[in-house]
């Protein structure tokens, strides 16, 4: 018989109370029959015995289960024999309570309360069949225990559908816990990789660069023949390769969405990737795209993931657009949904974030953090029902070295350099002017 898919202690208890109950109403009924030397006694005992032997095999089959076919006619045999048996004995009347039990749990309510009326009715008509007195308690007594039986079971049933919403709600939120973990596990992960690869470009690759054309300027000072010349190009050699590598390394750290193409090729792919049947995320680019330093790129785009993150999790829109902006003197990028929206004054990111100021976000604070430090603003407009607009804006002036016409020349520089590297070992070029 049943059970529930997680069993607990108290509801193994009442299982084997239930089982308890019927067989000892049944050997009750047996004993009263062969004590009273009551007609047909031996079919009384008989009968019992049928009915506690069909009971403990549907009870141990596991094939009876809750709103099964197989229960509906295990219920039917026993209440085939029950009646039987009330025919003969009037003491046969006490199985129906736990018969209530089992009709209710194994039938679909719209069945099992009939089924509790009709086994109620059979039992009330037995007093009858008897020629028992007739008396008030005739018909309260199988009603009183009809309608206990239909509360403690509908009642345990809605408990037991709140104990396993609970029990799936907590294992949900022990799932998202481990892949928030997981999500701040790799957040950090990239954040390093994205620190280190600043920092060998700004240090270790800028300095062997120098290193490489001071030494091709040595080499160009001195006669071929002098004994110098060999050991300046080793050495030149030997900090080119190393630059080389060290540019391997810058690449190999660069965030995984930006090895694969632009910058607006990989907010591209993220759109299609956030999009869902209830969700729909478009992106556009408005001027003429440029090439942006990889600071720039990994901050718009660690932008735009924060801010559809919230998008997703918080604001129930049905619809996002991601712009990119490209400006003579600066870029900017627009996230803007349609969700549910926010009072601002609460310094809350995305369509519902938690505010910040009471510990539960730091979306905002970390948008506006890159944005700050690359000398730009994040901008946020909602309002309750509104939607919400994040716009972030960073400023390219040429004389900062971090424009986008910089990042091109950054770029061509360092092809230069490989070209010339390998198709001028002796170091021609203007040293002086690359050096600079």
């Amino acid at each position: 018989m049943d059970t529930r898919a997680h069993p607990t202690p108290v509801t193994t208890a009442l299982r084997l109370c239930l089982h308890a109950l019927l067989v000892g109403l049944l050997v009750l009924a047996a004993l009263r029959a062969t004590g009273d030397g009551i007609p047909h006694a031996t079919a009384v005992v008989v009968l019992a015995g049928v009915m506690a032997a069909l009971y403990a095999a549907g009870a141990l089959a596991p094939v009876v289960q809750p709103h099964t076919r197989a229960a509906a006619l295990w219920l039917t045999a026993l209440g085939a024999v029950w009646l039987a048996l009330l025919a003969l004995s009037p003491d046969a009347l006490w199985v129906a309570f736990p018969l209530y039990f089992l009709q209710l749990h194994l039938l679909p309510v719209r069945w099992g309360l009939p089924a509790v009326a009709v086994t109620a009715a059979a039992a009330i008509a037995s007093f009858l069949l008897h020629g028992q007195e007739v008396t008030p308690g005739t018909f309260i007594g199988p009603l009183l225990g009809a309608a206990v039986a239909v509360a403690t079971v509908l009642g345990y049933d809605a408990l037991f559908r709140e104990s396993e919403r609970r029990r799936e709600l907590i294992d949900e939120l022990v799932s998202t816990r481990a892949e928030l973990a997981d999500a701040e596990r790799t957040a950090g992960t990239l954040a390093e990789r994205e620190r280190l690869a600043r920092e060998i470009h700004d240090t270790l690759a800028q300095g062997l660069s120098s290193i490489q054309l001071l030494l091709r300027a040595a080499e160009r000072s001195l006669p071929e023949d002098a004994p110098a010349t060999a050991h300046v190009r080793r050495a030149r050699e030997a900090a080119q390769d190393n630059l080389a590598e060290a540019r391997r390394f810058v690449r190999a750290l660069t965030p995984p969405d930006l090895q694969q193409g632009s910058l607006a090729a990989a907010l591209s792919r993220l759109s299609s990737r956030t999009s869902a049947p209830d969700l729909t995320v478009q992106f556009a680019v408005s001027g003429t795209p440029v090439e942006l330093p990889t600071p720039y790129e990994v901050a718009l785009l660690r932008t735009a993931q924060s801010a559809l993150a919230n998008t997703v999790q918080h604001s129930g829109a049905g619809r996002a657009e991601i712009t990119l902006s490209f400006m003579e003197t600066s870029v900017s990028l627009d996230v803007v949904d349609d969700g549910r929206g926010f009072h601002t004054d609460t310094d809350t990111a995305g369509a519902a974030e938690p505010a910040s100021t009471t510990g539960g976000g730091f979306g905002l604070p970390a948008m506006r953090a890159r944005a700050a430090s690359l000398g730009g603003t994040l901008n946020v407009e909602s309002g309750p029902g509104q939607g919400t607009a994040i716009a972030v804006t960073l400023p390219l002036p040429a004389a900062t070295g971090h424009g986008p016409q910089d990042a091109e020349n950054h770029k061509n520089h360092e092809n230069a350099e490989d070209r010339n590297a390998a198709e001028d070992p002796a170091g021609a070029g203007d040293p002086e002017g690359r050096a600079a």
